[in-house]
């Protein structure tokens, strides 16, 4: 094992710190907002602005690594995104904290590409399923230190803005200093939209409603949890559980899902977000602590894994050749529906409060569910040709515009 890891050992290394930075300041900055007394329809719209910038770094992220290769490209956009953090420490300005946001999803989404098409190059098709393990051990290790790491410091001052700052920043040393070989150029950044939603509907808006679904949780469960009666070490619990649940499920579910038409996962897994998401208004409403930690941890089981699914569902179908384009394709699915979640979510709390967050996710897994359904008794993949399911990060602050699935280049 430690010959497979050690060509990837600096990658990983910069990845672990990354993202137990930028764990830390997707929940710093809904807590840091509703301490300013920010509109929660204001909270939601900075978070839509994050994941509009997230889909730009989808699409001319291929670009800009094309032009200047992965290791420069890791530098500029690492960068830009240890910027932002100091701007939301320097003004609390919800115009400027749009803008940071959306530069540091931009940025981010370039940085997941490198770091993934990476990996990709550097294993072998007898290490790549291991390979793409620890990465997702090292995902869900990470934001849950970052996670964690809100409780250092008081989240009313600059100083854990600073430490976001710190660690971007430091991020970009492993990779800087690394000797192994950056990967070949990105041969082609066509992303062909229509045909892979024919490819596999259910699959394609599965993407799309996990966006819808998912984002709303990342930017404004903070504030449901803070709002709730949580402090701030309660604040970070919450997250932490639902990440967990998520680390939890991921093999279980991929194991099963590797037995059976995959649609059934996924009719089974919009079921139970849904039934988790009402848990998590029952339990607002009892206001017992130890029950939203719970509620949290079983919505982390079935919403964080869905997208691993889904896009395991649409590979299935499609053909070796064109791995990146589906990838790139859903990726882009489930940004587009990140950047309406949000601030839809966040719309109706002005009249029904912030179970409103799990009220509109609840309803768009009951649809997906229903379609999902339909697609089950009216249409079939008779003899397409299958493979194993790859736990994959769920997107959150991490998304997967790169090769994500392990049978590239088989």
């Amino acid at each position: 094992m430690s010959r497979t890891l050690a060509p990837v050992f600096s990658l990983l290394l910069a990845t672990s710190i990354l993202l137990i930075g930028n764990g830390l300041l997707g929940t710093l900055i809904p807590i840091r907002a509703n301490i300013e007394h920010f509109a929660t329809t204001t909270v939601g719209f900075i978070g839509s602005v994050y994941f509009a910038g997230f889909m730009a770094g989808c699409v001319l992220g291929p670009f800009i690594v094309r032009r200047a290769g992965h290791i420069r490209s890791f530098a500029a956009l690492g960068a830009l995104a240890a910027i932002a953090p100091l701007v939301h420490a320097l003004t609390v300005n919800p115009v400027a904290w749009a803008l940071m946001r959306g530069l540091t999803g931009f940025c981010f989404a370039g940085l997941y590409m490198v770091i993934e098409s990476w990996i990709n190059e550097r294993a072998t098709n007898a290490t790549r399923g291991r390979l793409f393990a620890v990465y997702l051990v090292v995902n869900f290790t990470s934001l849950t230190l970052g996670q964690l790491m809100l409780n250092t410091a008081d989240p009313a001052e600059f100083t854990l803005f600073v430490l976001c700052s710190i660690l971007t920043s430091l991020a970009l040393v492993p990779i800087s200093m690394t000797t192994s070989d950056q990967p070949a150029p990105i041969a082609s950044t066509r992303v062909d939209i229509p045909a892979v939603f024919r490819l596999s509907p259910v699959g394609f808006l599965g993407c799309l409603v996990v966006g819808l679904t998912n984002s709303p949780f990342w930017t404004l469960g903070p504030v449901f949890a803070h709002d709730s009666g949580l402090d701030v070490a309660g604040v970070s619990l919450f997250m932490t559980a639902a990440i967990l649940g998520g680390a939890a499920a991921q093999i279980p579910i991929g194991r099963y899902s590797d037995r059976m038409d995959r649609r059934r996962i996924i009719l089974g897994l919009s079921l139970g977000s849904a039934l988790a998401e009402g848990g998590l208004i029952a339990a607002r409403g009892i206001g017992a602590e130890w029950l939203l930690l719970a509620a949290g941890f079983v919505f982390g089981c079935f919403a964080l894994t869905l997208y691993s699914v889904c896009v395991a569902h649409t590979n299935d179908h499609a053909g070796q050749e064109s791995f990146v384009g589906v990838s790139s394709a859903l990726l882009l699915a489930y940004a587009v529906g990140a950047v309406v979640g949000p601030f839809a979510a966040s719309m109706g709390t002005e009249r029904l409060g912030m179970s409103f967050i799990f009220m509109f996710a609840a309803a768009v897994h009951v649809v997906f569910a229903a379609f999902t359904a339909i697609r089950m008794a009216t249409a079939s993949h008779g003899g397409a040709r299958r493979g194993d399911f790859v736990a994959m990060p769920f997107p959150s602050t991490t998304t997967e515009p790169a090769k994500l699935d392990p049978r590239q280049g088989e």
